[in-house]
């Protein structure tokens, strides 16, 4: 196999044989990335719509160039549902694709680093089932689509140093513009890259040129548009970072921090990602993608530990330097095959172990033995939660007592209702969390409100508030909804326009 050496901090790639040439990628890599998407559009609709999926889906009727905490890229492309149907494979089909073409990334990225055949195969391998990139584009967010301009941005920028091609930094400008269209850590990633250059002397000297600056223009011009929506609604973002900040910075979070972001790869990742951070750093050609790596990670353990998949849009570069150091690792074995054993196990106990844990293949009637961390267990219960609302919505109305909205503590909630409620004639859904608030309670009367998960919230506003029933989801399934209380409350002391200032609530 080829194998790239190291010699004196510098990478010296031998020539590459056959289907391995430089512009080349394996037929396996499009084997695997393609089984990747197959298997993520299989098990789609398995479960049901994630939280983020529901609000997005109402927010997709509110279109605008900015939201309290996302830019707009997400929520329009979950306009797809229009023309699939509204379901959660539907939501599903664009972030399956992008998972896909990261697994391709990787492999090109190592193809750039020197890798043979072999070398951008494992590159694929180890992507393809890091548990991060698995879980994070089975959900229509906006993670899967920060992950692909991550990758893009990295995979434009290195061709552009490494193949002396300058042109290639407006394709990263592109890429950068479009990732902050849909999610503001881009800028994280920029920053990295930036100081990463600065801080290494081997591509110092292209910040002297004009092609960085006119990527960076691409990007802002991209961007224009949202910048001016937050300008216009007093910075909303900032107030998200900082709730982000507050909720993620517990003493737990620093403990596990990580480490988690080391159980996030997988289990053949974590040899690659070790070997590539190893790689990037004594590769003088490579330094700069090493410190920006190593910037990212830091933010992350530092800002926001909780969310330890902050920093995984790195992921393809650093696993594609490590799949380098493999291939060379598989060259120098006097047993090869018991070292292309080890990685196939790597493989195969990755599947087993981390499949399961990560995409809906579990029953969900064993899903009450899974830990109610797993975000997968949040899919279960929209519907039931639907048929809760609306058996109380028609005991009070058949009791003389009418409600004429439907006030819900999360967006979770009400994107559900109005998802599942529609059907029933609930009355008007309405929300004061993140854009919901934003959306404001039109034309919803306050007389009488069907509560659910805010009875603390509205209680100091209402002059009578009594308890209805308790929301569980099915099969004793624990997630982030279990214990939901569904009130009705009467005899407001002001009008929901007048309420609704101090109502609001970012997280």
């Amino acid at each position: 196999m080829n194998e790239t050496k190291v010699q004196r901090g510098t990478a010296q790639p031998a020539a590459p044989p056959d289907e391995a040439g430089p512009g080349r990628l394996p037929r396996a890599v499009w084997i695997i990335a393609a089984l990747f998407v197959a298997v993520e559009l299989a098990l789609s609709d398995r479960y049901g719509f994630q939280q983020d999926e529901l609000y997005f889906l109402v927010a997709s009727h509110h279109l605008a160039f900015g939201y309290v905490d996302q830019p707009p890229l997400a929520v329009l492309l979950a306009r797809t549902t229009d023309l699939f149907g509204v379901n959660p494979t539907a939501i599903r089909i664009l972030p399956a694709f992008a998972g896909g073409a990261i697994v391709v990334i990787a492999a090109r990225l190592a193809a750039l680093f020197g890798a043979g055949r072999g070398g951008r195969v494992i590159a694929a391998l180890g992507t393809a089932t890091a548990a991060v990139l698995l879980g994070a584009v089975h959900i229509g967010n906006t993670t899967p689509y920060d992950l692909l301009a991550w990758a893009v941005v990295l995979l434009c920028v290195t061709t552009a140093l490494l193949r002396d091609r300058p042109r290639w930094w407006l394709g990263a400008g592109a890429a950068a513009g479009v990732g902050l269209e849909n999610e503001y850590l881009v800028t994280t990633l920029i920053g990295a890259l930036v100081v990463g250059i600065l801080a290494t002397s081997a591509h110092r000297r292209v910040l002297a040129t004009r092609w960085p600056w006119l990527g960076g223009l691409i990007a802002l011009v991209i961007w224009a548009p949202n910048l001016i929506w937050q300008f216009a609604h007093g910075w909303p973002q900032l107030t998200m970072a900082s709730a982000l900040h507050q909720q993620n910075t517990s003493a737990t979070d620093y403990i596990v921090g990580l480490p988690a972001q080391l159980q996030y790869v997988g289990i053949l990742g974590v040899p690659l990602v070790i070997a590539g951070f190893i790689r990037l750093y004594r590769t003088r050609e490579l330094r700069f993608l090493a410190v920006a790596a190593t910037l990212v990670v830091l933010y992350v353990v530092l800002w926001v530990p909780g969310k330890v998949y902050y920093s995984d849009g790195m992921l393809p570069v650093v696993m594609a330097a490590g799949a380098v150091s493999a291939e060379g690792w598989l060259a120098r074995g006097r047993r090869p095959r018991l070292r292309r054993g080890l990685i196939a196990a790597g493989v195969i106990l990755g599947i087993v172990f981390i499949v399961p844990s990560t995409l809906p293949v579990l029953p969900i009637a064993v899903l009450h033995k899974v830990p109610p961390e797993n975000s997968l267990n949040d899919g279960v219960g929209w519907p039931q939660l639907a048929a809760a609302v609306t058996a109380q919505d028609k005991a009070l109305t058949q009791a003389g007592q009418t409600p004429t909205s439907v006030y819900t503590g999360a967006y979770a909630e009400a994107g559900a209702l109005d998802l599942y409620g529609a059907g029933d004639h609930l009355p008007p859904v309405i929300s004061a969390h993140n854009s919901f608030w934003t959306w404001g309670p039109g034309d919803a009367a306050d007389a009488t409100v069907l509560v659910v998960d805010a009875l603390d919230q509205v209680r100091p506003y209402f002059a009578n508030c009594r308890q209805l029933a308790v929301f569980n989801p099915p099969e004793q399934v624990q997630n982030d909804w279990n214990g939901l209380t569904i009130a009705v409350c009467t005899g407001p002391v002001a009008s929901w326009t007048t309420l609704w200032p101090h109502l609001k609530h970012y997280d």
